[in-house]
């Protein structure tokens, strides 16, 4: 298939967590359909979601017309070094270095803390003990892309601490993404389907910069912020919730931004993603 999709008329958005354990209050996921209608958060079967359980809902609605993003990134840089962990033997391919995370993590949950603490200092920044973080600094083509047309500072994957770090969330999806399969397709690495559901990658703060908030302001905590950012994406105000924080407002407003530029040829063929790219790397849908 070449340019946009067209079938799909049910989208999600998820905000994901990498933390330890096997219940996660950063777990959020919100859903829409087509139309003007505000998304809506889904209620987990417990009182947090497990990714375990995110895994079999996605899993569940592998035949519908549905567009579901992840806001974790599906693999590691490799272009810029030639491999995924310089010195390890590593799998060239992101489905094979999805099972070879997997195989290498006991870890609650899908959980890959334990993956990263092995690794602490030699690819992994887990502290000062690990020496000059800018060591470990390096991009994804899409990321450096994202910063080289002024997006902001992207986040790697081996860094692992701090309120901004994804690395664990990030190797937790790949282990969620090994377990998914060929059940639903994954793009880039995948080829669009004409039929049935759809994972891609996504980057929330691309949703907030659609919708009008600038750099550094893009976490809503109010109701009446987050009406006026979804109107801007050309949704209705959304129901009231029981509490406002960063991982409900973001899945609700990146669900209603996939809406809205699910039909936009040149987010799903970006120059710059090669074919190279598209099997080792991925791509964040939503940089052109």
């Amino acid at each position: 298939m070449t340019g946009a999709p067209k079938h799909f008329t049910r989208f999600a958005a998820i905000d994901w967590s990498g933390a330890k354990g096997s219940r996660h209050k950063g777990i959020a996921l919100a859903t829409c359909k087509a139309g003007d209608d505000a998304p809506a958060l889904v209620e987990p079967p417990g009182s947090t979601w497990s990714r375990s359980e995110i895994l079999a809902w996605v899993r569940q609605r592998a035949d519908m017309p549905m567009l579901i993003g992840f806001d974790f990134s599906f693999a590691p840089p490799l272009v810029e070094r030639g491999a995924y962990l310089p010195g390890e033997d590593t799998p060239s391919g992101a489905r094979e270095f999805w099972a070879y995370v997997d195989a290498d993590c006991t870890d609650a949950d899908l959980g890959a803390a334990s993956f990263l603490e092995r690794r602490r200092g030699s690819h992994f920044y887990l502290g000062a003990a690990d020496g000059a973080k800018a060591r470990f600094m390096h991009f994804r083509r899409c990321e450096a892309h994202f910063n080289a047309s002024g997006g902001g500072k992207p986040s790697t994957v081996y860094d692992a601490i701090g309120a901004a770090q994804v690395a664990k969330a990030s190797f937790a999806g790949m282990r969620l993404l090994h377990h998914l399969g060929t059940t639903v397709p994954v793009w880039p690495f995948d080829p669009l389907p004409e039929r049935g559901a759809l994972v891609v990658e996504i980057y929330t703060a691309i949703a907030a910069r659609a919708a009008g908030l600038r750099k550094g302001l893009s976490k809503l905590r109010d109701a009446a912020a987050l009406d006026v950012a979804l109107r801007a994406l050309g949704s209705r105000p959304h129901a009231p919730l029981p509490r406002y924080d960063d991982h409900s407002t973001d899945a609700i407003l990146a669900a209603a931004w996939l809406r809205a530029h699910v039909t936009r040829s040149d987010l799903w063929t970006p120059p710059a993603l090669t074919s190279r790219i598209a099997h080792t790397e991925g791509w964040t849908f939503g940089i052109g």
